[in-house]
C-alpha cells in the first residue's frame, strides 16, 4: 500500500480516535526527547551521589554550629592547668572540625619558631596562601598551618608551617585557632 492509501484511511477514522493516536504520538515525541537530552547531559548517579554528598555536609555544618553555639565565650584549651575552658577529648575532634580560621596572632605566633617562614610572610607584605585545620584520627588530635610563598615578590620558595592546634578561641558565631603548637 501507498503512503495515500495510510493518509486515507487514517483520515477515515473518527475523529476522537485520531486525537488519541496523536496524543500516544506526543507522548512518545515528548519521552523520547527527554531520554535523548539526559543521555547527553544528564548526570545521573553522579549527580545524586554529589547530592546526597553536599546534603549530609550541610547537615554535618548545622550539627557542628550548634555546637558552637554551646561553647562557652572564650579560650578553649585541650589541657589541665589553666581559668580557660577545657575540652572534652569529644568536643575537642568536634571544635577541630568546625574550625575554619586561624587568626593573624596564631599565624605570627607559629611564624616565631620559624624563621625562614617568618622572613618569607615579613618581605611578601604578611601575604598568606592557604590555611588549613585538619583533624588526624590515626593521632586524635588536630593540626593546623599555612603556607606562605615570596612568589609574589621573586623568591621562589614556599614553606608551609604547621603544628598542634592546642586551643581554640570561641566567638559564639565561630571557632579560630588561638595556639599552634609547631615544635
Amino acid at each position: 500500500m501507498s503512503k495515500e492509501n495510510y493518509l486515507n484511511k487514517f483520515k477515515e477514522l473518527p475523529q476522537e480516535l485520531r486525537q488519541f493516536i496523536g496524543l500516544i504520538v506526543i507522548m512518545l515525541i515528548v519521552i523520547l526527547s527527554f531520554t535523548i537530552l539526559n543521555g547527553m547531559f544528564g548526570e545521573g548517579d553522579d549527580l545524586v551521589k554529589r547530592m546526597k554528598l553536599e546534603e549530609e555536609r550541610i547537615a554535618e555544618e548545622k550539627k557542628l554550629s550548634a555546637l558552637i553555639s554551646k561553647l562557652p565565650s572564650g579560650i578553649l584549651v585541650t589541657f589541665d592547668g589553666t581559668d580557660h575552658h577545657k575540652l572534652t577529648d569529644e568536643i575537642y575532634e568536634q571544635v577541630c572540625k568546625a574550625t575554619k580560621l586561624i587568626p593573624q596572632r596564631a599565624i605570627m605566633g607559629a611564624n616565631f619558631l620559624n624563621h625562614r617562614a617568618h622572613e618569607i610572610y615579613t618581605i611578601n607584605g604578611n601575604k598568606i596562601d592557604e590555611t588549613f585545620v585538619k583533624w588526624d584520627q590515626e593521632k586524635s588530635k588536630c593540626f593546623a598551618g599555612f603556607t606562605v610563598s615570596g612568589n609574589n615578590v621573586g623568591v621562589d620558595e614556599s614553606i608551609t608551617v604547621t603544628g598542634e592546634a592546642l586551643s581554640f578561641l570561641s566567638t559564639g558565631i565561630d571557632t579560630r585557632v588561638y595556639f599552634i603548637k609547631n615544635f
